[in-house]
């Protein structure tokens, strides 16, 4: 690309800068004798350019509103950004030599410990979903003018996940995103695919509806025209296809393909690098003026707590469909809350907000990966995003999920057309190991309403927990158990059947816990009486009632679930009340189901009122 018109001065300071964070990033890995310092060095005049002329930031606020975002989505490049934070007067550069010890924040890979990380990345393929968050946020939620800004590396460029954002960037026209590709051309074993190929990138990108800038990436002028360029294109996101080299500055590590991942030796081998890369840094005096972002005034408006319920106790009512309708009425309640969709908003009933709330609601189509990764990055910007879809299909975003747990963010994932209850769609389209799924991440609440009260006012509960929840919808209609004026608390339970002549508990949640009602009329009818919990909490889990109860009855519990065995609530009991003597009797779907009708599904894989039945009285023998 041509020049641009920056200063020698500006030029002079930030080949400075560049050198400086290319010295941090090699005396931080080999202090800590781990990390990437060549990965550090092909990007280091991308990020100097970035941080000392290009971004509007506060160097002692990060998180200062209406600030240019920066997400490092290769995170192996970490030390580079904390070098440059601490280039820019964050923190003292000696605090660079604790990297990825235990005393420290500045680990192997950036999480959100650090107030200048908006998300834990690492797991290569996520930073551009998630800057596509940060994107829609500032462009349709806040309407600030701010930028974001994504460094990629080459490598990660294959990730399917990358090309679900290529094609959300371009349908929301998100001209405030500008994407960094850092091409090395060297991945950790190999090459990567299209190593040097420039014109081959630019014809993807280009093809997917981006801006396309091939660039010197270690032409700090070319750098500064191609960002200038990017911030001056209006109805379309942008790429920088930057040409770099591994290594870049030292001579015996640049574009060496055995270098990936392996720090400089302590001693003779880092001094000769330090010496090399010194005799590169600018004398005199050296100075740049960050820019700082455009003060904004805070916009803050109430939150209210929801209506009561608007359902009836003997009304039939999908919790799914009560999902949709909680999830229309906190869009009135709390402006922070947000929806996400992938093309089955008709089916999770999101609709509902997505047509009263259309500026605070993203269709991301079938992309289950970028959903998730954009939700995080809304999260990250103070929003309270709500992703729901079929629970089968969040194992195909199941990383993001990890990553966002990682994080801490602050998701409310909602899965539906959950189990065999769904009937004739068949086991592709059942999530049946979903709260094994999410409950085996630290951090994340899982809960699991069996009617449509519950539902409507744990979507509440959610939307005022900090921190991930994930909320299990069923598809058929169910009878609504509980009157509008009920309540329910994240970590609590309801008793819905009990006598003092109890001889078992029967523990269920969802279509399972109608099973065991009908299944407690049917064994007090023959002279059994059990007791039936609705466990709507699953994590945390309320491990008082449950103990009480199992004590009151014999020290007998059965659990019934729509659900795979492994993992799931009778698991959950089992690690509550296991370790007190307790013996837990699990009911749950063991093989892989079939096609059928909903409740010949339910009775067929053993979770129904006659296993039930057959169940308690084996067990109170």
């Amino acid at each position: 690309m041509a020049g641009s018109l920056a200063s020698p001065e500006l030029l002079t300071a930030l080949q400075h800068k560049a050198t400086q964070l290319r010295i941090g990033s090699v005396l931080a890995t080999s202090e800590a004798g781990s990390g990437h310092p060549s990965s550090c060095c092909s990007a280091a005049d991308i990020v100097a350019a970035l941080f000392f002329s290009v971004m509007r930031y506060d160097p002692k606020n990060p998180k200062a509103p209406n600030s240019d975002r920066f997400v490092l989505s290769k995170g192996h490049a970490a030390p580079l950004l904390y070098a440059a934070w601490a280039e820019a007067g964050l923190f003292p550069a000696s605090d660079l030599l604790k990297l990825r010890t235990l005393a420290s924040d500045l680990e192997g890979h950036p999480t959100p410990r650090l107030p200048f990380v908006d998300m834990a990345t690492g797991s290569l393929g996520q930073g551009l979903p998630v800057g596509i968050g940060i994107a829609l946020s500032a462009r349709f939620v806040d309407k600030q003018d701010h930028r974001t800004y994504v460094l990629m590396g080459d490598g990660e460029s294959v990730e399917g996940s990358v090309w679900e954002s290529a094609e959300l960037a371009r349908h929301h026209g998100l001209d405030n995103l500008c994407a960094i590709i850092d091409i090395n051309r060297l991945g950790q074993s190999d090459p990567t695919m299209l190593q040097h190929d420039m014109e081959a990138y630019r014809a993807r990108w280009a093809g997917f509806g981006w801006q396309a800038l091939i660039v010197d990436g270690h032409d700090l002028s070319a750098l500064l025209t191609a960002f200038d360029t990017a911030a001056n294109t209006k109805g379309k996101p942008t790429v920088l296809l930057a040409k770099t080299f591994k290594g870049k500055g030292i001579s015996f590590m640049e574009n060496h393909p055995s270098w990936h991942g392996k720090p400089i030796p302590k001693g003779e081998e880092t001094q000769k690098a330090i010496a090399e890369l010194n005799q590169q840094l600018k004398q005199g005096s050296i100075s740049v003026a960050i820019k700082k972002p455009a003060s904004t005034a805070p916009t803050t408006s109430p939150v209210t707590p929801l209506p009561v319920s608007p359902y009836k106790t003997g009304d039939a009512v999908a919790t799914r469909e009560a999902f949709g309708v909680a999830l229309e009425a906190l869009g009135s309640a709390n402006p922070s809350v947000v929806a996400l969709d992938a093309d089955v908003k008709n089916s999770t009933y999101t609709d509902k907000f997505g047509k009263k709330f259309p500026a605070r609601f993203f269709e991301n189509f079938i992309a289950e990966q970028n959903m998730l990764g954009a939700a995080a990055g809304l999260a990250a910007c103070g929003k309270i995003p709500f992703v729901a879809t079929f629970a089968a299909f969040f194992t195909r975003a199941y990383d993001f999920i990890r990553m966002a747990a990682i994080s801490g963010s602050n998701l409310k994932l909602v899965g539906t057309h959950v189990g065999v209850s769904i009937g004739e769609d068949g086991p592709s389209q059942m999530g049946l190991e979903d709260i094994a799924m999410m409950a085996a991440q630290p951090g994340v609440t899982v809960l699991y309403p069996s009617d449509a009260t519950c539902t409507y006012r744990l979507v509440e509960a959610a939307a005022n927990h900090k921190g991930m929840v994930y909320l299990r919808a069923g598809r058929p209609k169910s009878p609504v158990l509980y009157g509008p004026e009920e309540r329910f608390s994240i970590g609590g339970s309801k008793v819905l059947r009990q006598s003092a002549s109890d001889v078992l508990t029967i523990v269920a949640a969802g279509v399972t816990l109608f099973e065991a009602l009908k299944a407690h009329d049917q064994l007090k009818a023959s002279g059994i009486h059990v007791r039936v919990i609705d466990l709507y909490s699953i994590v945390p889990i309320d491990r008082t009632t449950l103990l009480d109860s199992a004590r009151s009855t014999h020290g007998r519990m059965l659990t019934v679930e729509d659900h795979y065995a492994h993992g799931g609530l009778g698991d959950a009991v089992l690690s509550a009340v296991g370790p007190e003597g307790i013996k837990v009797h699990k009911l749950a779907v063991r093989v892989i189901p079939h096609s059928g009708k909903p409740e010949e599904l339910v009775d067929h894989f053993g979770i129904g009122t006659r296993s039930i039945v057959e169940a308690v009285k084996q067990i109170a023998k």
